[in-house]
């Protein structure tokens, strides 16, 4: 007997990947698959925007276009690019000890300079359109950056919603580490790029991944096989999406095509999802 189940597993990829989610969402509950009804929601990085947008009950489509908060939050982000830098250089060696290349991630990203956190904070409530949890499971993946361990975020963490967002979305470098319950937090996506396993107990599991064109495929394999889920199904990118993605996930130029982009993927996914989701929604 599964406790959940319909369970979504959003991942991550940047401010592109977080504009393609918000289309294929979208174009989905226009082609009657709202991802919203899901039992679990489990957001990482870019995916904890639409995770908490998704849970909250709101429309994907006010991700049209980019929102841009008032105030601090509207400039832009400081990037740090010597420490970027560094960042890709100690995660593209991490697989002789992936712990210590987290620990030195959240040293880089400690050390980096990027801007006041609450500026990354009013960017995130803007752009999740939410402050408040929801009274439902939302899974919010961040990493602690003093120690590199894993962090998982709901409503009894004791922080607001736009803050879990904005720790889940704070890439070393990019954007600052944020401040919870006196621990600093960074990019959830370090760690794995969909945390597909947190979802253990659903008995359907659609997991999103904007970046799956981009890394193998070995991790979320074994995460998927954690979480045992009867039905998997996983949308990926196609080619039309890809093209509109651009060489960098952070351009927000390409903002508006890779929208749209999933906007038409979607009619395709629907089918791709509609009998595992339905069927789903049906189980006793």
């Amino acid at each position: 007997m599964h406790a959940l189940d319909r369970a979504l597993a959003l991942g991550a990829g940047g401010l592109v990947g977080t504009a393609w989610m918000a289309g294929l969402a979208g174009g989905l509950r226009r082609d009657g698959v709202d991802l919203g009804e899901a039992d679990l929601i489990v957001g990482t990085s870019a995916g904890a925007i639409l995770a908490a947008l998704l849970a909250t009950g709101q429309d994907p489509g006010r991700l049209a276009t980019p929102v841009r908060p008032a105030g601090s939050g509207s400039t832009p982000p400081r990037v740090d690019g010597r420490r970027l830098g560094e960042v890709f250089a100690v995660l593209g060696d991490a697989a002789s000890d992936p712990a210590e290349a987290w620990r030195r991630a959240g040293r880089i990203a400690l050390a980096a300079e990027t801007g006041p956190e609450q500026a990354h904070v009013a960017r995130m409530r803007a752009m999740a359109g939410a402050d408040q949890w929801p009274d439902r499971k939302l899974l919010i993946t961040a990493m602690d950056a003093g120690t590199g361990e894993p962090k998982v975020l709901d409503r009894a963490s004791g922080a607001p919603l736009s803050s879990a967002v904005a720790a889940s979305t704070a890439f070393p470098g990019i954007y600052p580490p944020i401040t919870i319950n006196g621990r600093r937090y960074m990019d959830g996506s370090l760690r794995s790029a969909t945390n597909a396993g947190l979802a253990a107990g659903a008995r359907t599991l659609v997991v999103i991944d904007p970046q799956a064109h981009l890394f193998p495929r070995e991790l979320l394999h074994r995460e998927l096989a954690a979480a045992g889920a009867h039905t998997v199904v996983t949308i990926e990118p196609d080619a039309a999406s890809v093209r509109a993605f651009g060489p960098n996930l952070n351009d927000r130029t390409t903002w508006e095509p890779a929208y749209q982009a999933g906007l038409h993927q979607a009619a395709e996914a629907a089918e791709q999802l509609r009998p595992a989701w339905k069927t789903a929604a049906g189980t006793d």
